[in-house]
């Protein structure tokens, strides 16, 4: 059985820092893929910044194309809106159950709000979560410290944001180091993000 660690996002772009973070995942830990799971609209955030669904898909798809581990995945762009992560998870369970073992990717910006999530319990009692370190303000919560689920990974920090990367792309600067780059090229050749 397959082993999946999900990579939630909006990838509005995915940028190098998170394909270093998923191939981090996916050869230095007992992860044998992972999937980038394209969020169609986070409960947390707006909507206005945010390229349709199929374009960042494709740029998910152009990141992800040479690597055999690392996979786009669409499966949120038809569940219900706002998705809450525990759907999503019992709609993979349902749909692939037989051949994978699902876990969660997330930084550990995200652990620290975790409690705060919709049925977080009911995640933490079924799935195991691959952390990776960010620099955040905030600590974890004592109930996630050396919790036997919850794996810190050892990954490298990496400080880019698709904020960032938007933002300055519009005022004109070179952000192409920051992008894969089939990325840059389908960014460039739509005209995004100016």
């Amino acid at each position: 059985m397959k082993k999946i660690g999900l990579y939630f996002g909006t990838f509005n772009p995915i940028h190098i820092g998170h394909m270093v973070i998923a191939n981090h995942m996916v050869e230095f830990s007992d992860l044998d893929e992972v999937w980038f799971v394209v969020t169609p609209q986070s409960p947390f955030k707006t909507k206005k910044t945010l390229l349709d669904n199929h374009h960042r898909y494709q740029m998910v798809f152009e990141a992800t194309k040479d690597f055999t581990k690392l996979k786009p995945s669409k499966i949120e762009f038809d569940l219900p809106q706002p998705n809450y992560t525990i759907n999503t998870l019992v709609h993979l369970e349902e749909t692939y159950s037989a051949d994978f073992k699902f876990c969660l990717i997330m930084g550990a910006d995200n652990l620290k709000s975790f409690h705060k999530w919709k049925n977080y319990e009911a995640i933490l009692a079924n799935y195991e979560l691959y952390v990776y370190p960010r620099i955040s303000d905030g600590a974890i919560e004592d109930q996630f410290k050396n919790h036997p689920k919850i794996h810190q990974v050892n990954a490298p920090i990496m400080e880019v944001s698709s904020t960032f990367i938007r933002k300055n792309h519009a005022l004109g600067k070179n952000i192409r180091a920051l992008l894969p780059d089939t990325v840059w090229h389908y960014m460039d050749e739509m005209n995004f993000y100016r």
